[in-house]
């Protein structure tokens, strides 16, 4: 169905894309710290399923019509942007929030400390569908490997749901070397840094996805 060249190229192109910081790695990196390796990886997970409808509403010809009206595109895009800036809030709230050590602190009090997996995953939907360089990304590239001819809904989706799985192990693999070092993250003192970094960087992408033209 694809031709080997094409395909490397796909996957070249894909690894290099996904290997970018952008909001998918902040969110992680954040949500794992938050809950622990089952809260970064079910933020990886809701990620990669959010690509994944990308991948299918592209394939179904629904993310063109996205990209082409202009009140749509720009309520996804400020969307995703408010999102990010507000989970940046909350991580800078938490960065200056005098607390207890965290290594009682979630021994106490477990669910009201860190963050569901359940909540993790729902970020991690809403972030990705949010984004709206998905969209323009998902249109421009995927048809440029389909086999010739045959860029269809099968083709397409293939494509778009093999994109989704290269970020989930990417992710995933993120979250299991963070979750790793989770004994370094209990103290506080680093724990507020990290909180304030990615409140930073968070609200820093939001405002650029805000800023951007299409």
């Amino acid at each position: 169905m694809f031709h080997d060249g094409s395909l490397l190229a796909f996957l070249g192109i894909s690894a290099l894309v996904i290997a970018t910081p952008g909001p998918d790695t902040a969110i992680t990196i954040r949500n794992t710290v938050l809950g622990g390796r089952a809260a970064g990886l079910a933020t990886a997970m809701g990620i990669a399923t959010g690509q994944a409808i990308w991948a299918l509403a592209t394939s179904a010809g629904i993310v063109a019509l996205l990209v082409a009206s202009e009140p749509l595109f720009l309520a996804v895009k400020y969307t995703g942007a408010a999102y990010l800036v507000v989970l940046g809030v909350q991580s800078l709230r938490s960065a200056f929030r005098s607390a207890a050590p965290l290594s009682s602190a979630m021994k106490s009090l477990p669910a009201g400390r860190r963050l569901a997996p359940r909540v993790a995953f729902r970020q991690g939907v809403i972030s990705d569908l949010g984004n709206p360089k998905m969209a323009a990304f998902f249109t421009s590239l995927l048809p440029q490997f389909a086999p010739a001819g045959d860029a269809s809904f099968a083709a397409l989706a293939l494509l778009g749901l093999l994109f989704s799985l290269m970020t989930l192990s990417w992710l995933a693999g993120y979250a299991l070397a963070i979750a790793r070092a989770g004994t370094l993250f209990e103290r506080p003192s680093v724990r507020r840094a990290l909180d304030g970094v990615s409140g930073v960087v968070l609200i820093g992408l939001g405002l650029r996805i805000a800023a951007e033209d299409r």
